[in-house]
């Protein structure tokens, strides 16, 4: 495994330095936000998870703002005005590094849908500029027409280079693995809000071998996450924002994963008070 720089511990200033900012309301009324001191973080691959409104997603959000990473299909998470609140959090924290990383980026699910949806548009527009092109070029010369339709040809170069020549019959899951080929770069902090959301469980299964040979190069993921499948990856930190203040638990005490596999064992067990037969 390479030597890459790797965030190594998140605490929260307050604790630290006794500061007396305004930690009043949202998202310092969360429990496991207020009661947050240090996480000491023992894995490349970090699980954060938990019940909806239980914080994770909140304290993902605050880290990506303090990171800086970028954001795949939306603003930059520090200008976002949706993130006010998490920007508050973000000044809060206090992050150690074995060394500083830059590469990397945040990704939250529905952004993806709407990223997705973006390169396909970008993809049919570049294909509408070089009819024009080739139409409003017709008895120009075939240098002359090449220089005219080299920009739009670069545009849907790249898009079809980087993501593939398929994007239009591509589902969500499919377009999601290869945004991730694209852009897993070696020895990146990746940040992932519910990646999940658009995987089938198979394609749960090809993230994870992505990965693990993205860890083998040296990169580190700080995911939040319901699947019981990405909670069972080898080696990773699992902590749970099911108690007050969040803990790192093993996969085989997640309450998240003995009601999936006792659910999954006896159906009926459970359906039968939820879903009445006459």
């Amino acid at each position: 495994m390479n030597a890459a720089p790797q965030l190594r511990a998140i605490e929260r200033r307050s604790f630290v330095d006794g500061d007396e900012q305004d930690t009043r309301g949202f998202p310092f009324d969360v429990p496991t936000i207020a009661s947050l001191k240090k996480i000491e973080i023992a894995s490349p691959v970090m699980l954060f998870v938990g019940e909806n409104g239980s914080g994770k997603s909140t304290l993902l959000e605050a880290l990506a703002i303090e990171t800086s990473l970028p954001t795949v299909g939306r603003m930059a998470a520090t200008r976002d005005k949706n993130l006010v609140q998490q920007q508050k959090l973000a000044r809060e924290l206090r992050l150690a590094w074995s060394g500083r990383n830059h590469r990397g980026f945040f990704l939250r699910a529905e952004d993806f849908f709407g990223f997705s949806k973006q390169l396909r548009e970008q993809k049919a527009e570049a294909e509408r500029e070089l009819e024009r092109v080739a139409r409003d070029f017709a008895d120009a010369t075939e240098y002359t027409r090449g220089l005219a339709m080299g920009p739009h040809r670069a545009t849907l170069g790249a898009i079809m280079s980087r993501y593939g020549h398929d994007l239009d019959n591509q589902s969500h899951g499919e377009s999601f693995l290869a945004l991730l080929k694209a852009r897993l770069t070696p020895g990146g902090l990746f940040m992932m809000d519910e990646p999940e959301a658009a995987l089938s469980p198979q394609s749960q299964l090809a993230f994870i071998a992505m990965i693990r040979e993205a860890i083998d190069a040296g990169s580190q993921f700080i995911m939040a996450t319901h699947s019981p499948i990405l909670m069972a990856i080898p080696g990773a930190q699992i902590v749970t924002f099911d108690t007050v203040p969040p803990e790192t638990v093993p996969f085989e005490e997640l309450e998240h994963v003995n009601l999936t596999r006792s659910f999954l064992q006896n159906p009926e067990r459970y359906l039968r008070h939820l879903w009445p037969t006459s």
